[in-house]
C-alpha cells in the first residue's frame, strides 16, 4: 500500500498543544481496491521542542562567529579552507 507521514498539532482537552506524527498506509482488498487507512500516531512534541532548541543554539553560535571580532574559518581534511566569518574576509 502506499504510505505517508504527516506531522500536526492536536490539541488535548486542557487546550495543550502536543504535535503528533501519523503514519498512514492505505489498506487494501484482495482485488487491490482501496478499503481504508491505518494510521498510527505518536507524540513527537519532546522532539520537535529539542529540534527547534538546536535550530535556535545553532543560528546563535552561527550569530557569535559571524560577529567576532577575530578571524574564525573551518579547514577540511584536505587542508582547504572552506569556510570562515566576517572578519576573516575583512583580512583576505
Amino acid at each position: 500500500g502506499q504510505t505517508a507521514n504527516f506531522e500536526f498539532p492536536l490539541f488535548t482537552k486542557n487546550e495543550e498543544r502536543v504535535e503528533v506524527l501519523l503514519n498512514a498506509t492505505t489498506r487494501r482488498d484482495a482485488d487491490g481496491n482501496i478499503v481504508g487507512v491505518v494510521g498510527v500516531g505518536q507524540d513527537i512534541t519532546k522532539r520537535k521542542l529539542a529540534e527547534a532548541e538546536l535550530a535556535n543554539m545553532a543560528s546563535g553560535l552561527q550569530t557569535f562567529i559571524n560577529t567576532a571580532n577575530a578571524p574564525i574559518f573551518g579547514i577540511d581534511k584536505k587542508g582547504l579552507v572552506n569556510e570562515w566569518n566576517n572578519k576573516a574576509a575583512e583580512i583576505t
